[in-house]
């Protein structure tokens, strides 16, 4: 049986603050920051798709590659009745565990969650033309809000969180969300993790410098976004794109910096503020693990690192791990 393109809305228990909260919190107290979710309006997912692209930024690539090597061998691992998938997206590395499941003969139900209807719904037409054997759900939701309404299946899970999102949380964040994740979890479940790893710091700051400047232009972007939805007067040219990686945090810190100073008015909070020259707004951390590092995370969390499977060069790794 078919499900029918109908999206299921899920209800969070986790108060997700809005823009106005978060630029409140963020923009008008020192350090200024802002969360990268407001990146992805259409320009900046688009720059996105095209980041992806570059010889500079490696992630997709790697991960595809471990995806492609290793789907049978986890398909097989794990066999399981469902897999459900965090911030599923496109669904597009998807198709490698599903395109696993068709040669080791296991047909697993696939719930799809994501804060995009737009995405669920194209997601399911493309995947319903290649596996007709699939039944699919589409879960529309933020996945900060907690994990408590989403529906269960018996029989094994296997839950992806793929791409390196992880590295996107601060350690305490990143634990919530995890704790979170083993609370909805249970014992015969597997979780399937992507994640960036530390490597030559010169692999990391070109990736997110690439020479096309596709970086510099989605975190610029970010100002656009703020203007738009805060009615805000920053002054797009007026920023520049900085991205560093800190040996000490192991993490890419993603800035933009005032190259003068500047009156910021934001009407939508009634507020405005004035910025500095070389003064700068936070946009993104992206942390970067080993493997003891991750494991180390996933322990905290509850979970047990069953197995671990990266690409030849070591540049990104997805843990395979059970709730302890």
């Amino acid at each position: 049986m078919k499900h029918s393109n109908h999206l299921q809305e899920i209800k969070g228990d986790v108060h997700i603050r809005t823009i106005e909260e978060d630029a409140t919190l963020g923009l008008l107290s020192q350090p200024r920051s802002i969360p990268p979710k407001y990146f992805y309006n259409a320009t900046g997912s688009d720059l996105f798709e095209k980041i992806c692209k570059t010889k500079e930024y490696y992630p997709t690539r790697k991960e595809d590659e471990i995806l492609t090597q290793y789907s049978s061998s986890i398909i097989d691992q794990v066999r399981p009745v469902n897999i459900l998938e965090i911030g599923s997206g496109s669904s597009i590395k998807t198709e490698r565990l599903l395109h696993a499941c068709n040669t080791v003969d296991c047909f697993p139900t696939y719930s799809a969650f994501d804060i995009s209807g737009d995405a669920l719904l194209a997601a399911k037409t493309r995947l319903d033309k290649k596996f007709p054997w699939l039944e699919m759900s589409l879960l529309l939701g933020d996945y900060e809000a907690g994990f408590t309404h989403l529906p269960r299946v018996d029989g094994v899970s296997l839950v992806l969180f793929l791409g390196s999102t992880i590295g996107n949380l601060a350690r305490a964040s990143a634990l919530v969300q995890l704790r979170a994740l083993h609370g909805y979890m249970s014992s015969t479940d597997y979780l399937l993790l992507g994640y960036d790893r530390v490597k030559d710091e010169r692999v990391l700051n070109a990736a997110y410098n690439d020479q096309q400047g596709l970086t510099a232009a989605f975190n610029l972007n970010m100002l656009r976004v703020l203007n738009s939805r805060l009615k805000g007067n920053f002054v797009v040219d007026g920023f520049e794109h900085s991205a560093l990686y800190d040996t000490y945090k192991q993490q890419i810190v993603m800035r933009l910096v005032a190259k003068s100073n500047q009156k910021v008015k934001l009407e939508k909070l009634s507020a405005d503020f004035e910025m500095q020259v070389n003064e700068v707004i936070q946009t993104e951390i992206s942390r970067k693990f080993t493997i003891e590092t991750m494991g180390d995370l996933l322990s905290e969390a509850n979970f047990n690192v069953v197995q671990t499977f990266s690409s030849t060069d070591d540049y990104f790794s997805l843990a395979l791990a059970t709730c302890a």
